[in-house]
């Protein structure tokens, strides 16, 4: 098992064996280098653990825990997860600020607590499994590491399947694989002699409407000064490494914002990794040089090309162990492979400012729809949609008629939670078409509305509008796919960490207890962290519109005309029967429509990217398991 999860620490691995518990562990060393080899143990109280992430405030906590009679053996952020057990118990976890997932054996009381960081940066699975030695609880970082183990299934799971396929992701606590399960963001459990129960001791939580009366800065300008305060602290933490720390620059406004503040308010030195594409849909060159010129900083790009995406994409889809429907991915796996050869361990990145702060397309259109329901016959209605997706070449808001009709679908469900993702989940449940009659009958009239319905907390219905799209999305784009597809997996097939300031649970409790027109005023997005960066970055940075960052999809597998290799063999009517996921004539038409340049839509496009990187984990996983030359064969495309 350990060995499977080699990419995720290749700089030393460990096992402890001891009666019924059995820990594993590979290292990428970043704190303490010499003196963090794990699993660790707690001599005195007979603790060990196994520990996947960073503690970002191991300084401040290790020094608390001094004061209270602990002594540390080393300066490894790892012992203070050891000792903040020792002295807080479960609540431990309260403690940390971090990503991080980890698996502790109390030896003295015969429990396993396993424990994931509160935005589910870092994965964790688990399986249960009945053999001939009894009952058997297995857990691992990336299922590929479960697949060692003979008893698990080697099978994909529908219902996640067309969860994926509406959502982008599987609902918690469902994983792609049958028989495994993730343990969900933010959340701790326990397996002991009485069995397991697990709970979550964190969440996102908003004021309830009406609440909000009482705001708790003077003004906007005095909220600003507190954000920018206390980013500069959420980054100074997590630059904490005995390793060189880079930083990811898109050209956007979140990448920009992390750049400055380590440039301006830190002594790292600024040393920076970007993606530039040929196509000038999704390139953003000239942004990026404007902010590099600005701060000086040492800078390469890394240049992708559609054949680049085409040959890294098998590995992208065996490292993110799920169906991916953008190939968005692959071009960061390939950065992270940049980033690794240029000597670094460790990047910076803008993700989760969007969730925070309201930066998404998808909220200003919630907010649009939301306004045609209560007001059909608006004549400014044709204004605010042109207003949508200024960036995309065929968007669904370039025609009044077709936008109208559009973003009024679903005004049946005003007030439904879920209601601001219909129209993506909408677009996205188009690929189910393309599904076999098999998996159409096992999915049955499963609903995406109703299955979020069920997940939200009771609190949900008391909040804004604004802040339960917010809620949604955190729970699923954001841990499902963004933070697990298309962010730990990629980096870590390269064994580079990622990490995200604007996570910090602390940056996340400030921005839920500001006003809703202080994220989204209007239909300007993130408008108090852009009133925060005044003074720090050029404004043609500071100011642009938010451009989600992008891929060429489904035209990266054909040269003029001609597909790629594995695309042709496994999307071929023969292997997608043998499959069974997929029917062969609707696949065989969407082939021809890619092939011939025809297929300009999300859902054509969604349903290409997600037909082929199913097939290629079922050949990959299912079809021939990990260790066979036929699974290597359908993920080294581009690698030795």
């Amino acid at each position: 098992m350990t060995q499977r999860l080699h990419h995720r620490g290749p700089d030393a691995s460990g096992i402890h064996h001891d009666g019924p518990i059995a820990l594993g562990h590979a290292r990428l060393s970043i704190i303490d280098l010499e003196g963090g080899v794990q699993p660790m143990a707690h001599a005195e109280r007979q603790l060990w653990l196994t520990f996947n992430g960073e503690i970002f405030n191991h300084v401040e906590l290790r020094r608390s825990l001094h004061a209270r009679g602990h002594r540390f053996a080393t300066r490894s952020d790892t012992e203070v997860i050891l000792h903040a057990y020792a002295e807080y118990g479960d609540a431990c976890v309260e403690h940390l600020n971090g990503q991080f997932a980890f698996a502790l054996w109390d030896a003295r009381r015969q429990r396993l607590l396993l424990a994931r960081d509160r935005l589910g940066i870092r994965p964790l699975f688990y399986t249960r499994l009945d053999g001939p030695r009894g009952g058997r609880f297995a857990f691992a970082s990336e299922v590929k590491a479960l697949f060692a183990l003979p008893e698990v299934p080697r099978r994909l799971d529908v219902q996640a399947l067309g969860e994926i396929f509406t959502t982008w992701a599987p609902l918690s606590p469902h994983a792609v694989f049958a028989g495994v399960q993730s343990l969900g963001p933010g959340e701790c459990m326990v397996i002991d002699a009485q069995g397991s129960r697990s709970w979550r001791y964190w969440d996102w939580s908003f004021p309830a409407q009406g609440a909000e009366a009482a705001e708790p800065y003077a003004s906007a300008d005095e909220a600003a000064e507190a954000l920018r305060a206390l980013l500069i602290d959420c980054v100074r933490l997590q630059l904490r490494a005995d390793v060189p720390v880079g930083a990811y620059l898109s050209g956007g406004l979140d990448s920009s914002v992390i750049t400055s503040l380590i440039h301006h308010h830190t002594s790292t030195p600024l040393r920076t990794f970007s993606l530039t594409f040929d196509d000038a849909e999704f390139d953003e060159s000239a942004e990026q040089r404007v902010l590099v010129d600005h701060l000086g900083c040492e800078h390469t790009t890394l240049h992708c090309t559609r054949a680049d995406i085409a040959a890294a994409f098998p590995l992208a889809v065996f490292h993110a162990e799920s169906p991916i429907l953008r190939t968005a991915p692959a071009p960061l796996m390939l950065l992270a492979g940049h980033v690794r050869s240029s000597g670094y361990k460790v990047v910076l990145t803008g993700e989760g400012a969007d969730e925070v702060f309201g930066g998404y397309d998808l909220f200003k259109e919630a907010r649009v729809r939301r306004f045609m329901a209560r007001q059909p016959q608006s004549i400014w209605r044709g204004t605010l949609l042109s207003r949508l997706y200024p960036y995309l070449q065929h968007s669904p808001a370039s025609g009044r008629a077709l936008a109208q009709r559009f973003f009024a679908d679903g005004a049946e469900h005003l007030g439904q939670p879920g209601f601001g993702h219909l129209p993506r989940w909408t677009t996205t449940q188009r690929t189910w078409q393309f599904f076999s009659p098999a998996v159409r009958e096992q999915l049955g009239d499963w609903n995406a509305l109703q299955a979020i319905a069920s997940q939200v907390p009771p609190e949900f219905a008391h909040w804004q509008p604004l802040q339960q799209d917010q809620y949604i999305e955190a729970h699923t784009l954001m841990s499902g796919y963004l933070l697990c597809s298309q962010g730990d997996r990629m980096a870590m097939a390269h064994s580079v960490e990622g990490r995200f300031p604007f996570l910090d649970h602390r940056l996340i409790a400030f921005a839920n207890r500001l006003p809703s027109r202080y994220k989204l005023m209007g239909l300007t997005e993130k408008w108090l962290l852009k009133r925060a960066m005044r003074g720090l970055l050029p404004e043609s940075i500071r100011t642009r519109t938010k451009q989600p960052y992008r891929a060429p999809d489904s035209q990266s597998f054909f040269e003029q005309g001609k597909p790629v290799d594995y695309a042709a063999e496994l999307m071929s009517p023969g292997a997608i029967a043998e499959a069974g996921y997929f029917d062969p004539a609707a696949v065989s038409k969407l082939f021809a429509k890619c092939r011939a340049g025809r297929a300009i839509g999300f859902a054509d496009n969604m349903a290409f990217v997600g037909v082929l990187s199913t097939m290629l984990l079922h050949r990959q996983f299912v079809a021939a398991p990990p260790s066979t030359p036929q699974a290597r064969e359908y993920r080294m495309t581009a690698f030795p």
